[in-house]
């Protein structure tokens, strides 16, 4: 059935941001209905009563990508777009302007810091995560730049590279003490933290790589 964006549109007006998709397709939901889908392939037609088709074989792995398409042609018409992965996970879409920065392969082939990024990016798009859920993924953000600490010294100096702790260090990231200044707008700059650091972990890749 062909989505209608102008009833999904207008239902947005009057409901909270992520209400009905939280009602109707949480991540368990969407991950269920991934899994139990394939495409037919080959059968035989029923003629009594014009039954139909009776499909026998099919494609498991291109009947979850179809599903998957499917699905964010519809998630993509919300008012806060979404977008259901190859996996099964509900993601906040992108905000416009970033899809290329999760769209970008980190220019490196150590596990630690691949899968440290990954988490860290799941962790924030993850339908439904909750502000303290993005503050850890700064964290793991900020230990993929401290694991990248000896080699930023070939490339900031050293005021350049206090200020990118700075953040982490000070701002109730990565400690917990009377010193830390929490005093801000947590939703909002915990998702500009995000962003300059995963920004600055790709430029700095980049750079060693081609220093190397």
């Amino acid at each position: 059935m062909a989505a209608n964006p102008e009833r999904i549109n207008s239902a947005c007006g009057d409901i909270k941001p992520n209400y009905a998709l939280t009602m109707t397709l949480d991540r368990k939901c969407g991950a269920d209905h991934h899994t139990c889908v394939s495409k037919p392939v080959s059968g035989e037609y029923h003629t009594f009563s014009d039954c139909g088709m009776h499909w026998d074989t099919f494609d498991k792995s291109e009947g979850e990508n179809v599903y998957v398409r499917r699905m964010n042609e519809v998630l993509s018409l919300y008012c806060e777009p979404f977008e259901l992965t190859a996996t099964g996970e509900v993601l906040r879409g992108a905000e416009e302007g970033f899809q290329p920065i999760f769209e970008a392969t980190a220019p490196t082939d150590d596990e630690n810091i691949q899968s440290r990024i990954a988490s860290a990016v799941l962790r924030y798009r993850r339908h439904g995560s909750s502000v303290e859920e993005r503050r850890i993924a700064v964290r793991e953000l900020a230990d993929v730049l401290e694991y990248l600490r000896p080699k930023m010294k070939e490339i900031l100096d050293r005021k350049d590279e206090d200020d990118l702790f700075n953040i982490a260090n000070n701002f109730g990231i990565r400690h917990h003490n009377a010193k830390q200044k929490t005093g801000y707008e947590a939703a909002l700059w915990l998702s500009w933290m995000f962003y300059f650091y995963l920004a600055t972990i790709h430029v700095l890749l980049r750079k060693t790589s081609t220093s190397a």
